[in-house]
Order: structure tokens, then sequence, then C-alpha cells
């Protein structure tokens, strides 16, 4: 209950005024159903002629009578004014004045009935939009580290499957606080009102149906969150496949593939269908628990009627049974909607995952001024690691403005972590990293990220068009400046011989485009930001010769009057670089110009000869 309540306060207290009408629109509703299943007992009285002989007092003047006299008045005048129809128009009138009143309150009661829906509906719209609007921007906000440990597919269950599901929850809660909350106060108040004794003996019956309802629906939550987690997994493999399958075909795999999606397809079968058994339980056990409590109530309530032991007269027991009647149907609900709330707190715990997180790199709370690069970057005593053993240690370097700095290396020996730690995607764990001497984190993380640009060794491009994703990050772009930064990256060519110019669609991650055009428009959206600080992560490794020639071509114009940090896979593209830094195993073992580090025949000259072989 503690976790239920705390997820309403999570998630509805923006919306109170919708909350309030629904609450005072199901108030409505219900009081107008009451007044609906009254006029049975005149009906009644009518058809059998029940109270023939009987006479009633006319009020002059009611509203001026005590409140404690006030219902014997109503009541005592509706009779009089029933009576006097029966004797002047006949009893057949008077069913017809009668049922045009049902008719009436009826209207009334699915009136308001509907309105309270409406609220209902701006909420649960409300709440599911809110809900993804922040799981997705704390997505944005979160380190690279968090998302190196999950999966993708399973943070795309959480945004469509888990949120759906708390929604639904957050639906099925809020009928149940307001909607059949009001109804059962509102009609056990009317049960009691009419027989205090059957009401003692309906309450003594009903915890033990709410018993075994609820023994049902606390074993629903752990196979839900495994439910989701199931799905999660398998929403991975999807994206996974997706992904790879040039490799799936390539290998002929797609045998191992299918068995490997179909065992966990059917695994959450098996989960999936051992919930809606439990589900499903709930609807036929509640019904026969109501019916069988009608029969007790009916069986004694007849009884003490029948024994002259109550004041209840048959037609108003008959409205009494009815309004019991009423009673099953929210108190269905109650039980539905404890198994749909218990689904939605196991679905909440998983998108908790997400939103809890905890995002280490920070704005400092009184940062710096950052407007401009205007002398050196410095790395001192700069230590880092992801899990266990340190990835980068005691690096010392520093990068003046304007000059071109190499990283080389063996695959795993830090250096792109070691670009990684400049734009703040990890902090550092000891040491520190300063910008024109003063440490990136006294920065805000936008204002560092600003000054730099990066060029990566896989294009990272966006389903969308060629204006779009050069101009992605840069507000106001014209298509004059698009353009020029095309032109400067050798793209302007191949753009302009696709169907629509700039704005033709490149495909999901730049399908359609081929591995060197994708690595063109990469450079020309870094030439558009205009960055001082560039960052070329083995931007031509993946290049076939003619590809690279271009590419390089582009880079060269971009690198032009900046500060470049490259991390070089083919050594024969650095040869003009003011400092080449050699990396092995997380430290700077050499550093020099291409000519002292041949000199100097260690590392580097090894790296380099082996490429030449």
């Amino acid at each position: 209950m503690k976790e239920f309540f705390r997820l309403l306060w999570r998630l509805v207290p923006p919306y109170k005024k919708y909350v309030f009408f629904n609450v005072l629109n199901n108030l409505l509703s219900t009081i107008f159903s009451l007044f609906s299943f009254a006029l049975i007992i005149p009906v009644l009285e009518i058809l059998f002629q029940l109270n023939e002989g009987a006479s009633y007092t006319y009020h002059e003047n009611i509203w001026s009578l005590p409140l404690a006299d006030l219902g014997t008045a109503l009541k005592d005048n509706f009779y009089c004014f029933l009576l006097n129809i029966v004797e002047t128009k006949g009893g057949g009138f008077t069913l017809l004045i009668l049922g045009s009143f049902l008719v009436v309150m009826t209207l009334l009661k699915t009136g308001f009935m509907y309105l309270a829906s409406v609220n209902m509906i701006a909420i649960r719209t409300s709440v599911l939009r809110d809900l993804r609007n922040t799981i997705y921007a704390k997505i944005l906000t979160l380190p690279l580290g968090f998302f190196s440990e999950e999966r993708k597919g399973d943070i795309i269950a959480r945004m469509s499957g888990d949120v759906t599901e708390v929604e639904a929850s957050i639906m099925s809660s809020l009928d149940m606080l307001f909607k059949n909350l009001i109804m059962l106060v509102i009609y056990f108040a009317t049960m009691v009102f009419l027989s205090w004794e059957l009401t003692l003996f309906v309450l003594v019956l009903l915890p033990i149906a709410g018993f075994f309802l609820g023994r049902v629906s606390k074993q629903l939550k752990k196979p839900s969150r495994d439910g989701q987690n199931k799905w999660g997994e398998i929403l991975s493999q999807i994206e996974e496949t997706l992904s790879g399958l040039r490799i799936v075909k390539a290998f002929n795999a797609e045998k191992r593939i299918f068995d490997n999606f179909e065992r966990q397809n059917n695994q959450l079968r098996r989960i999936t269908a051992r919930i809606f058994r439990r589900q499903q339980l709930a609807h036929p056990m509640s019904e026969f628990l109501g019916t069988f409590i009608i029969a007790i109530v009916l069986w004694f309530g007849g009884t003490l009627i029948l024994g002259n032991n109550t004041g209840l007269s048959a037609q108003v027991f008959i409205y009494y049974l009815i309004i019991f009647y009423s009673i099953i149907n929210p108190a269905k609900s109650f039980s539905q909607a404890w198994y749909s709330i218990e689904k939605g707190l196991a679905s909440m715990e998983r998108i908790d995952k997400i939103l809890q997180a905890e995002n280490k790199i920070q704005d400092p709370a009184q940062p710096k001024t950052l407007t401009q690069f205007a002398s050196q970057i410095e790395y001192k005593h700069v230590d880092f690691r992801y899990q266990n053993d340190l990835v980068l240690k005691d690096i010392n370097l520093v990068i003046p403005k304007g000059k071109t700095v190499a990283l080389v290396g063996q695959s795993g020996s830090g250096k792109s972590t070691l670009v990684d730690l400049l734009p703040r995607f990890y902090d550092v764990e000891n040491g520190g990293i300063s910008i024109d001497g003063e440490d990136i984190r006294n920065y805000r993380v936008k204002d560092v990220r600003a000054l730099m640009g990066n060029v990566n060794q896989e294009a990272i491009l966006f389903n969308d068009t060629f204006f779009n994703n050069i101009a992605f990050g840069v507000e106001n772009a014209t298509m004059e400046q698009v353009i020029e930064a095309a032109k400067i990256a050798n793209a302007h060519d191949f753009i302009m011989a696709s169907e629509h110019g700039y704005d033709t669609y490149i495909g999901d991650r730049g399908g359609k485009l081929s591995g060197g055009q994708r690595q063109r428009i990469s450079i020309a959206r870094a030439i558009l930001k205009n960055p001082p600080i560039l960052i070329l992560d083995e931007a031509t490794s993946a290049l076939d010769t003619e590809s690279e020639r271009l590419v390089q071509e582009a880079l060269e114009n971009l690198m032009k009057n900046r500060t470049t940090i490259v991390i070089a896979h083919r050594l024969s593209t650095i040869r003009n670089a003011d400092l080449i830094c050699v990396l092995r195993d997380g430290e700077i073992v050499e550093r020099g110009t291409h000519e002292q580090l041949m000199q100097q025949e260690g590392a580097f000259k090894r790296l380099y000869d082996l490429q030449l072989s």
C-alpha cells in the first residue's frame, strides 16, 4: 500500500483540478443512481397496491422544518403527490410519470459518469506523457557508463511496455479510489439507514470474500516483474538481430539466432500465461463470492421480514437488495484493480532503475564562465577506471591551442577513454583535466562540450534529411551555411545528386549512404558547428582508399586553425601531427613528432614498421 500511495503522489498531483472534478462528477453520478433505484419502491407499491388505504400528511414550508424531520416530510409530500395523481389520473399515468423520472435520473447519472470518465482520460493521458518525457529526459542526462551496463532493448521495453503498465495501474487505482470508493461509501451509508442489522451482517461477510481475492492478487507482482524483464531481453535480441543481420546471414546463423529467440519467447509465454490465469481468476471468483453473499443476505433479510423482526418492508428490502447488488461491481473493480496495481508496481520498479540512476557528472553549484578556448588543454596526473582495473594511469599531457596531437597504440591501450574524459562523458578518478588553467569540472558540462566537435570511426547519423543531419545541434542554421559546410567536407556533389537534394532522407543510421559518404556528412556537421577543439576518433580507418582520400581532404579542411586530438589507426595519416603520444596499458610510453619517434626506434617505430609490412 505504501508503494502504491507513493506512486500516486509522484504522478498525479499536477492534475489536482481533474481529480477534483472527477470526484465531484462521481459523487453526483452515485447520488442520482440512488434516486433512480429508489423509484422502485413507489412503483412496487402502485403495482401491488401495497399502501392502499395509507394516509400521508402534506407539509407546508418544508424547508423551515428541523433537519431531523426533513426526510420524513419530503417522503410524505412525494407520496401525497403520487396519491393525488393516482386518484385523478389513474395508476397507469402515475407509472408513466415515475418512468419519466427514472429516465431523467438515469440521464443525469450517466451524464455525470461520462464527465468523470473525461476527467480520468485527461489524467491518464497526461500521466503517460509525463512519464515518458521524464524517462527520455533522464536517458539524455545519464552518463555513457550507464548504457554500457544496460541493454538497449531492455531500456526500450521500460519506455514502452512498462510505462503502459504503470498508466493502466494508475487508471485502475484512481477509479478504485474515487469512483468505486465513493459508490461504496454512499451505498453503505444508505444500507445502514435502511437496515443496520442487515448491513452489519453484510460487513461480517465481505472481509471473508476480500481475504480470498487478496491472496490471489498478492502473488501477481513477481511474475509481472519477471515478464517485463523477459520482454526487455526479447526486445534486446530483436534490436541486436536487426543491427547485425548482415553477419547473421554471412555466417548462416539464422537457426541459432531463431532457436535462442524461440526459447526466450516460450519463457515469456509461460510467464504471461501464469499472469493471465491469475487475472482471469479475479472475475469468476468475485462473481461467485458476490452471488453467495447475496443469497445469504436474501435468506437472512427474508427471515427478518417474515418474522416481523424488523421495520423493513418487502418493497424497501428489494430496494436494499438492489443497492447491495450494485456494490458488487465496484467490489469486483477493487479486486481487479489490485491485480493491475501489482503489475504496475512491478513495472515501476523497472522504470525506477532508470529514473533513480545516479548521474555523477553534474554541473558545479557556482560554475565558472567558459565562452572561448584561449591557451591550452592539460591532463594532470589523470587516473581512470571503468570497474576494477585502472584503464588510464598517471596521464600527463599538455595540448596547446592550434596544435594537433595524435594518440596511437594497440586496441585497449586507453586512447578513446583519454579523449572521452575531455567532454566529460566520464569523470576522472584521480587528477584533473583543465582548459585554460581551470578544471573542467568547474565549468558547466554544456559549456565544455560547446567548444568541441567530434568525428568518430562510425559516423553516427539520424534517420532524417541531409540538411537536418548537418545542422544537428546548430540552432537557426541557414541553407547557405549548410551548403558551405558540405562543400568543405566534399559532400555537396553526392547530396545534390540524390532525389531531393538536401531534403533527402538518408535512412536509419544513414543506411542509404556509403561509408565514405556517411563520414563526410559527419565532417560537414562538425564544420558547421565550427568548434575550436576537434576530436577525431579513427575517422578514416574503416574506409576504402578512394573514400579515405576524399575524407582525409575534408578532415584537413576541418583541422585548419583548430586544436585537434586525433586517435589514429593508420599511422601514415598523422605524419604532420605536432605531437604523437604512444599509449600502452593506459600509460603514455613515448611522445614526440613523427621524425623523433622514428629515430628512437621504440614502440612507435615497431607499430609503424608492422603496418608497412
